[in-house]
């Protein structure tokens, strides 16, 4: 019976001890916390919905969508700080305990905002799709990159800063890491300011066709330290911002026209007068072709061949579409093939003539 007694009074003394009753506290917080963090959803966020349906944008109600999981987060947060707060540890872990918590309410904080960048982005879209220019498109991806990575840094420096009080000391203290930290830097500076030299000069802008000795393709997109490219193959290349604006970039979106140059070579057997109305009728028909450009347009007999009489043709279409290109430049061929064949001429291939001549029989 003693032994069963000494069971029931440790029993009673650990439950109704001040350490049991502080961690059931500590418990009792957490799990209200959590209860708040329900009703929180289900009613706060619940009203503020119903609001935001009955504005004319919706700008507002994906700001609250981005907004709602680090709130949900900041009462889990609330409960584990106050419930270290009741429990009586250690100063050293009582310590720890508080730079975790306020970690993660910075944490929280630029969380929100991170998720906030997205709904800017989408009203500075709608923004320039009212404007003509694509300047602007470039300028909105830019400033929503550029406002993301500083959110990160600033982010990353203010929660160190909750570990360490003398962060310069620290990187002082790195050695080779912190040589490492400064090349990094150097080449985030330069793609920082490559980013800047596009935005000056515009070489190009969002959608353009463009081509450098990296890669060709449609602008896609450009960041604060990339620009993102879609190759013709359907993959994405992201280039530094720092090698783009030192490449040689051509861009075809700027063409104002496009060429077509080729020389076509008629058989030997076409007289003179066939090739005067050859080159003639083909001069009439680029000149009187709605897609041809009517400034530069260059039709002549040029040359005697190896194998052809070659008839030079230059000039330009209107439209400056890859796909619209290839349907003028096809009609343009076929037409020819059309006076060709009125005029009873015939392309020439290469050939070779073999002459032999007559031995005597001596």
């Amino acid at each position: 019976m003693k032994f069963w007694e000494d069971i029931l009074s440790l029993m009673e003394e650990f439950v109704f001890s001040e350490s049991m009753w502080r961690i059931a506290g500590a418990l009792a917080i957490i799990i209200f916390a959590l209860l708040l963090r329900q009703v929180f959803v289900k009613f706060i966020v619940g009203m503020f919905r119903k609001l935001t349906t009955k504005t004319k944008s919706d700008i507002d109600d994906q700001l609250l969508e981005v907004l709602e999981k680090p709130a949900r987060f900041a009462f889990i947060i609330l409960g584990i700080y106050l419930a270290g707060q009741i429990i009586n540890f250690s100063p050293n872990v009582q310590l720890f305990i508080e730079k975790i918590s306020r970690s993660l309410i910075l944490y929280t904080l630029f969380w929100a905002a991170y998720r906030a960048t997205n709904t800017f982005s989408i009203f500075f879209k709608r923004l320039t799709e009212k404007t003509e220019t694509k300047f602007d498109d470039m300028l909105a991806s830019f400033l929503t990159n550029g406002l993301k990575g500083m959110i990160i840094i600033i982010g990353s420096i203010t929660v160190t800063q909750v570990w360490f009080d003398e962060i310069a000391g620290i990187l002082t203290g790195l050695g080779l890491g912190g040589l490492a930290f400064a090349l990094a830097a150097k080449d985030t500076a330069a793609n920082l300011f490559g980013s800047i030299t596009i935005m000056i000069d515009r070489p190009f802008s969002i959608g353009d066709w463009i081509q450098t000795p990296h890669v060709e393709g449609t602008v896609e997109e450009m960041g604060f330290r990339s620009t993102r490219v879609r190759t013709f193959a359907q993959s994405l290349v992201t280039i530094p911002n720092s090698v783009m604006s030192n490449d040689p970039i051509t861009n075809w979106s700027q063409m104002g026209k496009r060429r077509i140059s080729y020389r076509l070579g008629v058989t030997y057997n076409t007289t003179s007068e066939q090739m005067r109305e050859c080159v003639e009728r083909l001069r009439k028909m680029l000149e009187g072709h709605p897609e041809v450009h009517k400034q530069t347009i260059f039709v002549y007999f040029e040359s005697f061949g190896d194998n052809s009489l070659d008839i030079f043709l230059y000039f330009f279409t209107n439209t400056t579409n890859w796909q619209k290109f290839l349907e003028v430049q096809e009609d343009i061929n076929l037409k020819i093939m059309d006076i060709l064949k009125e005029l009873g001429l015939s392309v020439a291939f290469p050939s070779r003539s073999i002459y032999i001549e007559s031995m005597d029989k001596k």
